[in-house]
């Protein structure tokens, strides 16, 4: 059965736990050590664009990171890291805290999302590939894995390079 997930944006107190899953659903500490550089980075970090689901006994399950990054020089936010715990993997935290994510950014005035991911994940929430776009990462990648979404298509969209925070390291 899949558990009903509650979303929320981090707080103070989550901040282990946050670690925790990153730690959890990657090999290294790399994604757990870049979600503490970007949240140290006022460049990057906005605030109600981390979002976390907890399970039904109030476990953080799952999360994911909404960042400042540019194209060009307009701006756009970059989706990452996002994580889910191994017990709870494959029962919808993830998207939940994704989705959440994005709800949250669309609300604020955000329109342009880029996410490097499985191509076959991230369309579920409206993501095409970047180069549609006129988008184009910093390094080589496979195209339909560095992925776009404009919240309103009448707007208009930039176009350039991707410009990642300093820590990202690109």
């Amino acid at each position: 059965m899949t558990p009903s997930w509650t979303t929320r944006p981090e707080t103070a107190a989550d901040l282990a736990g946050i670690r925790d899953v990153n730690l959890g659903a990657f090999p290294t500490s790399e994604e757990a050590d870049l979600v503490e550089a970007l949240r140290a980075d006022p460049t990057a970090w906005l605030p109600g664009l981390s979002w976390i689901a907890l399970a039904p006994d109030g476990t953080i399950a799952g999360f994911a990171l909404l960042t400042r990054c540019h194209v060009d020089d307009a701006p756009a936010l970059a989706l990452g890291p996002c994580a889910v715990l191994p017990r709870f993997q494959r029962q919808g935290a993830g998207a939940a805290a994704i989705a959440a994510a994005l709800a949250a950014a669309r609300e604020q005035g955000e329109n342009l999302v880029l996410v490097l991911g499985h191509a076959d994940y991230y369309p579920r929430f409206g993501f095409t590939p970047a180069s549609g776009h006129g988008i184009r990462p910093p390094f080589d990648v496979p195209d339909d894995n560095m992925m776009a979404l404009a919240f309103d298509p009448a707007l208009p969209v930039p176009t350039g390079l991707i410009r990642y925070p300093a820590a990202f390291g690109v």
